[in-house]
């Protein structure tokens, strides 16, 4: 998984890519045009070239993935400067064309039709497995700090696009912010969006604490458990032991994680840990994105 923190500078009309900084870029993200050029040249980069990246490096390695994007929409949207849901949907598919995996590659059923919404797909393990998502990008957003919340508007969007039979435009899953316990959706006052929220994203200690996380592996949401690290006992956020990583990201899995995420750099053999999704060892029968396996990857953060 990576992780984009982005701003809509609507002055320059660019996306910008930074954890704190709204009207500049800072991160790793690099003008490159080849594999080779990924991890050299200059670096402060817009999302635009971010994107291209993560293509560049997909097409050299055409066996890996899926890739998982998550954006951090940390001012939301502009939608009244042209920069909202539809233009960010644009964006992508003009920097990631076919590779990404979209809500409604989720939605076509095996024998025909297809399901109404993201949740029904979702609860009838709709999703594809994880080697024909091989080569694609799935891409969620969360919000920041900002009111009123891009998850809300990012519902609507796909909730609209769905009534219209547009929903093959829409290239971004929202995603439910914050561990609760219950069903998260309810606290949207539209019930019309609640079904388009398919992925929840919330820190790994709070889900631990008491909360039912087999009604998410149950239900084949993606689950993304935050700062793993700081689970009790804590761990260093940068660099634990190699028994650490996988004893943490194995109990995470076990507690119905899909995605375990912190800032590790060691080991690099536990950047791409997948292990079996739910009790310990129990075997899945399906290896799919919403059932079978949990991934932990290092969060891309931008560089300081």
């Amino acid at each position: 998984m990576i992780e984009l923190d982005t701003w809509p500078d609507t002055t320059a009309k660019q996306w910008r890519v930074s954890h704190s900084h709204p009207h500049r870029n800072v991160n790793n993200c690099t003008h490159a045009t080849t594999a080779a050029q990924l991890y050299s040249g200059s670096t402060h980069s817009n999302l635009e070239t971010c994107l291209d990246d993560v293509r560049i490096w997909l097409s050299s390695h055409p066996g890996a993935g899926p890739l998982v994007v998550k954006l951090e929409l940390k001012a939301g949207f502009a939608t009244s400067h042209g920069m909202g849901p539809s233009q960010l949907d644009a964006l992508i598919a003009g920097h990631l064309g076919n590779m990404v995996f979209r809500p409604a590659d989720l939605l076509p059923r095996p024998a025909g039709g297809s399901y109404t919404t993201a949740a029904d797909a979702a609860r009838a393990d709709n999703w594809p497995t994880r080697s024909e998502l091989a080569g694609r990008v799935l891409l969620y957003a969360i919000p920041g700090s900002d009111t009123p919340h891009p998850d809300v508007e990012l519902g609507h969007h796909l909730r609209d696009l769905a009534a219209t039979g547009d929903i093959g435009r829409a290239r971004v899953f929202p995603a439910v912010h914050g561990a609760t316990a219950g069903d998260p959706r309810t606290a949207y006052e539209d019930t019309a969006i609640r079904p388009w929220f398919v992925v929840f994203d919330g820190d790994a200690s709070t889900y631990l604490d008491g909360l039912n996380t087999t009604w998410y592996d149950t239900n084949h949401y993606l689950l993304t458990m935050t700062d793993a690290h700081k689970v009790a006992p804590a761990l260093s956020a940068t660099r634990p032991s190699s028994t650490q990583v996988r004893a943490r990201t194995r109990q995470l899995a076990t507690a119905h994680a899909t995605i375990v995420s912190s800032d590790w750099r060691q080991p690099p053999d536990a950047q791409s840990l997948v292990l079996p999704r739910g009790h310990p060892g129990s075997r899945n029968t399906a290896e799919r994105c919403g059932d079978g396996r949990t991934d932990q990857h290092r969060i891309g953060k931008p560089s300081k």
